[in-house]
């Protein structure tokens, strides 16, 4: 299917500003909230697909837009420019291996308002390659109970960095075991931007709180043109019984198993 049907038509469009800083933010759908965090080089058609089904899943998806151009088809010329220029901005330190980047504090107000708009027992988060990190940086929100880093790929210098300060890191392996919680990750197993060993310090880390789940290479759509790094856009094989296709099932039963009201 062509991703020129997927498009933000559909959304709601409002703009949230914390911090006295203001951003565009998308929303569909009913029931618990869901912060989509898109990957570079911003909310393109794929990007949108993947909210659209959470959405049909039974929850509200919240898409904030962070980089690039809403609703543009992605194309690797896009894409770097606008990694170039997103990791050049105050925002994000996409090099840092023990440091947050500035925007996730941002993120962590609009969990709030999600929360207190949506009600439920929390907040799901789901961050793809330039934003996985984010996910699991946004559980400092009490609101954020269902993280899922996809193929978390900061910092860009450091395979085996987890972008996160180490006090942050131990606030939220506190809230892990308080509340028993725990952070779902996918990957490909030859991805070279979200590698074994970003998964491996994340497994030491937080222990059994930590699931991840690593996809076969071969699993991955075929010709597209990039290696297998994009589990639930690019390299989605959206049919039933393919690895991809079931991690993206993977995801929405998670959410609702963290998500469902008592």
């Amino acid at each position: 299917m062509s991703e020129q049907r997927f498009s933000l038509d559909t959304f709601d469009v409002e703009t949230f500003r914390f911090q006295n800083i203001g951003k565009t933010v998308y929303s569909k759908g009913t029931g618990p909230g869901v912060v989509v965090l898109a990957e570079m080089p911003g909310i393109h058609p794929l990007v949108i697909r993947f909210a659209e089904r959470v959405a049909d899943a039974g929850f509200k998806v919240w898409l904030p837009s962070l980089f690039g151009d809403d609703g543009r088809a992605a194309s690797s010329a896009y894409t770097i420019k606008t990694l170039v220029r997103t990791c050049i901005r105050r925002e994000f330190k996409a090099l840092a291996a023990h440091q947050s980047s500035p925007v996730t504090d941002w993120l962590r107000s609009l969990a709030a308002v999600v929360h207190e708009r949506c009600g439920g027992p929390g907040v799901g988060a789901v961050g793809m390659c330039f934003t996985g990190n984010f996910a699991f940086n946004l559980m400092l929100e009490p609101a954020v109970i269902a993280p899922i880093l996809s193929q978390p790929s900061l910092p860009l210098t450091n395979a085996s960095g987890l972008h996160i300060e180490p006090s942050e890191l131990e606030r939220i392996k506190t809230r892990l075991i308080d509340e028993d919680l725990t952070v779902r990750a996918y990957r490909f197993e030859g991805d070279r931007l979200c590698t074994s060993a970003r998964f491996e310090a994340y497994q030491q880390a937080l222990g059994s709180a930590f699931e991840p789940r690593v996809l076969p290479d071969a699993s991955a759509k075929q010709g597209t043109g990039i290696p297998p790094h994009s589990v639930v856009t690019h390299h989605l094989v959206d049919e039933r019984g393919e690895p991809t296709f079931e991690a993206l099932q993977d995801m929405i039963e998670f959410l609702r198993l963290r998500l469902a009201a008592a």
